[in-house]
């Protein structure tokens, strides 16, 4: 009862005046007041700053500087896979994508195409291939790095809902990844143009934007309809492992991947997960949701 509850409150919390608050106050200079509040989060979340680049919670001029803080070198080294986990987090479902659905939680799934902002033709071209949902929560480090070596050729910025992402939300609202704001990053193998695969950035409730590293912030500005930008006549080649983007408080990503692929024995739903872990290898889909 008490999740049903809190699912429904979902859709009656102004989500977009929340997060357009947060937003705001998050790229604030409150000084000692900034200072406190993050100490505050540190401290309701577990954050290890062991793990950060400057662990001195006061170094940091606003709450965006620190939740999008940097590891000390070497932290994350990458392992020998055709596919690493891209973030730090855990994993929400992964298998493969059945008939253009993706599987969300027991009695949800959506579709590819939904996802992918209504694009029909990129949808199809992940039929019979496979996803991997992975949600980082608040204590996470919240860069997002490249599971595979890939050449940009487009990103899309899609409007949406704001519904709060975490394993409540994934099983009680229907389609939730498709109908949340999200940024689709499409990318093509250097080795071969006809492959390609998908990176999703799906924001949620006070996460005040994401940003990919080509292009800055993408959100805001939010207008309100569909926006492209077309890479395929420039050479934007990012390494397996390098950072692509980063969410600015929170959420999940989406891979659509092309074929099956045989995931990590380790994987599992909830099963923690962190950046440059193994994820999968190209060949047959192994254990999945």
């Amino acid at each position: 009862m008490r999740e049903r509850w809190a699912v429904l409150a979902q859709y009656v919390l102004p989500k977009q005046v929340l997060t357009q608050w947060m937003g705001r106050m998050a790229g604030a200079r409150g000084g000692s007041w900034t200072t406190a509040a993050i100490r505050w989060f540190v401290g309701r979340y577990g954050v290890d700053m062991s793990e950060a680049a400057e662990p001195d919670v006061a170094a940091y001029a606003t709450f965006n500087e620190f939740f999008t803080r940097a590891l000390k070198p070497d932290l994350r080294p990458l392992a020998q896979a055709d596919w690493v986990c891209p973030v730090d987090g855990a994993v929400s479902q992964f298998g493969s994508i059945q008939s253009g659905r993706i599987f969300q939680a027991k009695g949800h799934d959506y579709s590819a195409t939904a996802l992918l902002g209504g694009d029909a033709l990129l949808a199809a071209r992940f039929d019979a291939g496979s996803f991997a949902t992975i949600y980082l929560s608040p204590k996470d480090y919240h860069r997002i790095h490249m599971p595979r070596a890939g050449r940009l050729v487009r990103m899309v910025h899609v409007p949406g809902d704001l519904f709060s992402v975490n394993p409540t939300t994934a099983r009680g609202v229907p389609g939730l990844f498709a109908r949340n704001e999200r940024v689709v990053c499409v990318f093509e193998d250097p080795q071969d143009a006809q492959r390609v695969w998908a990176l999703v950035l799906v924001g949620a409730t006070i996460v005040g934007s994401m940003a990919t590293v080509w292009h800055g912030v993408v959100n805001p500005p939010r207008p309100g309809t569909i926006r492209q930008w077309d890479y395929a006549d420039q050479h934007l080649l990012l390494s397996q492992g390098q950072e692509m983007g980063r969410f600015l408080l929170g959420s999940t990503v989406v891979l659509l991947m092309p074929g099956s692929l045989a995931f990590d024995s380790r994987w599992a739903p909830e099963a923690p997960v962190r950046m440059g872990q193994v994820m999968a290898h190209d060949g047959a889909l192994g254990l999945g949701a």
